[in-house]
This record gives C-alpha cells, sequence and structure tokens, in this order.
C-alpha cells in the first residue's frame, strides 16, 4: 500500500493537478478548458511562467501562488486529514462528472469511495415537519434498495436526508462547502464522523479550507453530476437547491421535485420546478425508480462497477 501511495504522489501529472486543486477557486470553467487543451503539468508551467492570462484577471495571482506552493505540505495537508486526493486519471473518479463542463480538478474525499448508484436530496435549511420526515423516509427507503443517498451536509433537508440513510444503514455520501477537516456547520461534527463509516466526506478544496457563499453553489452541480438523479424536498422560491436541479436537468439527470400544501412558502420551488416543467412529481420512492431505473438501464438492489 505505501509503494502505491509513493508512486501516485511521485506522478508529474497528480502533482500538478493538486498544486492547481489548491490555488484555483473551484467551479473554474477556462481552467477546465484549459486543463484539456494542455494537461496539468504544461498547465502549471504555463502560468508559473507565463504571460498567461487566459485564467482570467486571477492568473497573476495564480502564478505567484502556485511558486509558493510546497506539494509536501499539500500532501502532508491530506494525510493529516485521514484523507486522499484523486482525479480524473483515478481508478476510483466518478466518472459522471465528467459530464460537466467544469468538472472539478481532483476531489478530496474522506472515507469510502463513492458507489456507482446513488440519489441525490436536497432542500431547504428549514424544512417543516412534513419535509423532514418525507426526505428521512425517501432517504431510508433508496437505502433499503442499496442506493446511496447524496446531500450538501447541511443543516435541514441534508441532515434528514443523511441521518435517514444512516438510520437504514445505507451508505451516505456529503459534498461540502468547506474542507474535509472544517466540518461545516459545526453542530454536524457527529452527523459527519458517522457518514465517514458508512460513506465519506467529498470536497473540491483541500482540507483545511473553510466555506465561502459561492462554494455552495458551485459544489451543487458535484451534488446533481454523481448521483443519478436529483430529488427536491421542499425549497423556497429563490433556493440553492433549485441551483442542484437546474445543474442535473443540464447534464441530462431526472429531476424531480415532491409536492406540498400550495399554501407553504417552503415548497414554493418544487412547485416552481413542477410548474416549469424541469421536475417530475414523485410521491414515493417507487415513484422515482420508476422514472430512474428506465434511464439508468439498472435494476433495483443492485450495484455496478468496483466501488462499494
Amino acid at each position: 500500500m505505501m509503494a502505491i501511495e509513493n508512486q501516485i504522489k511521485d506522478d508529474l501529472e497528480i502533482q500538478a493537478r493538486l498544486k492547481l486543486f489548491s490555488v484555483i477557486e473551484p467551479g473554474s470553467i477556462s481552467c477546465s478548458v484549459e486543463l484539456k487543451r494542455y494537461g496539468a503539468v504544461e498547465l502549471v508551467e504555463r502560468i508559473i511562467h507565463g504571460p498567461y492570462e487566459k485564467l482570467g484577471r486571477e492568473s497573476e495571482g495564480y502564478r505567484q501562488l502556485l511558486r509558493d506552493t510546497s506539494i509536501e505540505k499539500l500532501w502532508e495537508e491530506i494525510e493529516i486529514a485521514e484523507a486522499r486526493f484523486i482525479t480524473p486519471n483515478s481508478k476510483h473518479w466518478p466518472i459522471s462528472l465528467n459530464d460537466l463542463s467544469n468538472p472539478p480538478i481532483g476531489l478530496i474525499i474522506k472515507g469510502a469511495n463513492l458507489p456507482a448508484q446513488s440519489i441525490s436530496i436536497v432542500g431547504t435549511r428549514k424544512p417543516t415537519l412534513y419535509g423532514a420526515r418525507v426526505a428521512s423516509e425517501f432517504a431510508s427507503g433508496f437505502a433499503d434498495r442499496n442506493w446511496a443517498v447524496i446531500s450538501g451536509g447541511a443543516y435541514g433537508i441534508d441532515t434528514h436526508a443523511h441521518r435517514g440513510c444512516l438510520a437504514a444503514e445505507g451508505s451516505t455520501f456529503a459534498v461540502l462547502a468547506s474542507g474535509v477537516s472544517v466540518n461545516y456547520p459545526a453542530g454536524n461534527n457527529k452527523l459527519f464522523s458517522e457518514l465517514q463509516e458508512n460513506g465519506a466526506l467529498i470536497s473540491e478544496v483541500m482540507p483545511s479550507v473553510g466555506a465561502r457563499a459561492e462554494r455552495f453553489l458551485t459544489r451543487n452541480r458535484l451534488i446533481a453530476a454523481l448521483s443519478k438523479a436529483t430529488i427536491v424536498i421542499e425549497a423556497a422560491f429563490r433556493s440553492g437547491s433549485l441551483r442542484t436541479a437546474r445543474d442535473a436537468a443540464e447534464i441530462m439527470r431526472p429531476v424531480m421535485a415532491v409536492p406540498g400544501p400550495i399554501t407553504s412558502p417552503t415548497s414554493d420551488g418544487c412547485h416552481r420546478l413542477i410548474g416549469e416543467r424541469l421536475a417530475e412529481i414523485v410521491t414515493s420512492v417507487p415513484d422515482a425508480l420508476e422514472l430512474i431505473l428506465p434511464i439508468s438501464g439498472q435494476k433495483t438492489g443492485t450495484l455496478s462497477g468496483d466501488d462499494t
């Protein structure tokens, strides 16, 4: 195992990816374009030895950061976090991320490898009792059928989805807007600890990096891409969960929404998705599976691939 780890660390492309990962803000479309064009090693060289302005106004700042970055310290930070860094060339890279126009440079994962069959469940941070119960029941229902549950680790629907899955002894994964060592929000520390035993924390930034408002939106595309479909359970008319739904629709993933009372503001976003025909109405796990399985071509209760 140590020999494999050392081989990974000595790989120049992985080293270059890790350097870029540590300095470039997640979600950069220009970086995705340049990475595809040159590869990580050449891109780092072009930035460092500039002038190179194709990454926008931040290019000069990236140049200095890359010059000052110690690859040894980056690996040390990942090891201290008891996490690992994976790239598109890694054996356990989720190939579904490649459907994005701006796939991540890499991922930090603390816990298990991502499964091939998963559902994302998202929604408001301030759910009603109805929304909390539905999120928990949907998550446990999917877990009973050997589907992993992906969400964002936030308060509200995310938390109830993670906990519902854990209660059913399923695997659940939290895509964070912070590093895997930060555990944001702090009130979910216990949840994050439990989650790692049957799933993982996933992040697009280094382990000790704090959350920033814009990262909640950029990480939503990962939640959408990592799963076979997205289910929205309670969301306000303007909500980050709607961004996740739209991200899913853009890469041709099924989007579903659970309806609520027409008088409930917390369901306005779900009704909006349904009204705009961006989401199908679902009221149960069997409902959802009827929509997902014909598209994914998979059977209930099975996992494909070697990542479990």
